[in-house]
């Protein structure tokens, strides 16, 4: 965002202003907000957000154990995505072992 900071500010102010309204319109109370960020910045692969939402949770009461569940949670639930979506793909793999699919991808 540091980038984008210094020569976009104003994508990165319309963010500030969405996440002031993410937190005007919330309905759902901190705690469960910051699991939601946690995990989804796991799947992000944000390292700063995972930092943030953890703590973020533990500040609201979460413990590290619920977090940990979460945590666990995430990496199941996308080994599960992962195994189906390369199960969809290589759902022809004798086709593709025969070379008889394009991939479309540059050599």
């Amino acid at each position: 965002m540091r980038m984008l900071a210094e020569f976009f500010p104003e994508f990165t102010q319309l963010l500030d202003q969405m996440d002031d309204l993410y937190q005007d319109k919330r309905t759902i109370d901190e705690k469960t907000y910051q699991f939601i960020c946690f995990a989804v910045s796991i799947k992000a692969r944000s390292k700063p957000c995972v930092l943030k939402h953890f703590k973020g949770a533990l500040d609201a009461g979460a413990t590290v154990k619920e977090l940990s569940y979460i945590f666990a949670l995430v990496m199941r639930e996308a080994a599960g995505a992962d195994d189906c979506w390369t199960h969809d793909v290589l759902n022809d793999w004798k086709e593709i072992a025969a070379g008889n699919v394009d991939c479309s991808c540059p050599e």
